[in-house]
């Protein structure tokens, strides 16, 4: 069986991590963990490039925490412009892939709180009258009407980032040491 380190505890990251690999990978076992660890960027990343230093901080974090697993993945959720999204970053012992999930445009009032130092989660809570909405279907499901759910949007940019796993023979070897891929914002 393989094992996955996911870099989180959060059930709907878990969940999406679970049916992008057993979806890409049919004939294979897997057993998935997830761990909590820093992203070592703000708790609400605000632009790409700190959600993917995020992301890429939490594959190294969990490497230090989990050693010896053979894939690590991560999802950082962040805010760009008026939208959020989040970087997905998958790595093995000799592979690297990354994808960026689909944008999602929020409401100027959320953006309005988000900028005033909330997370986007506290803030679909509020305008919601929800609980923990982030663990659940996330600001997708709310502003859908549940039509997606986080899980279901992050789990088809899982399956992009797992491309270069799929065909490595397309993709040059990528994953940095462990000291290395992490990059600070």
């Amino acid at each position: 069986m393989l094992s996955v380190i996911v870099a989180s505890a959060n059930p709907a990251k878990i969940a999406a991590v679970a049916d992008a690999f057993s979806e890409v990978f049919p004939d294979l076992c897997f057993d998935f963990e997830g761990v909590n660890v820093a992203s070592d960027v703000r708790d609400q990343p605000m632009c790409a490039d700190e959600t993917l230093a995020g992301a890429r901080n939490r594959v190294v974090n969990a490497r230090r925490a989990k050693p010896g697993a053979d894939y690590y993945v991560s999802i950082e959720a962040g805010i760009d412009g008026p939208y959020t999204f989040a970087w997905m970053v998958i790595e093995n012992h000799t592979q690297r892939g990354e994808s960026r999930s689909a944008s999602l445009p929020l409401p100027p009032a959320a953006m309005e709180k988000i900028h005033q130092g909330l997370e986007l989660g506290d803030v679909m809570d509020e305008m919601f009258n929800q609980n923990n909405v982030k663990q659940k279907g996330g600001a997708i499901a709310m502003l859908t009407n549940h039509k997606l759910s986080r899980s279901s949007v992050y789990q088809q940019a899982l399956i992009l980032a797992l491309i270069p796993f799929t065909h490595p023979e397309l993709f040059p070897a990528q994953a940095q040491d462990q000291e290395t891929s992490g990059v600070s914002a």
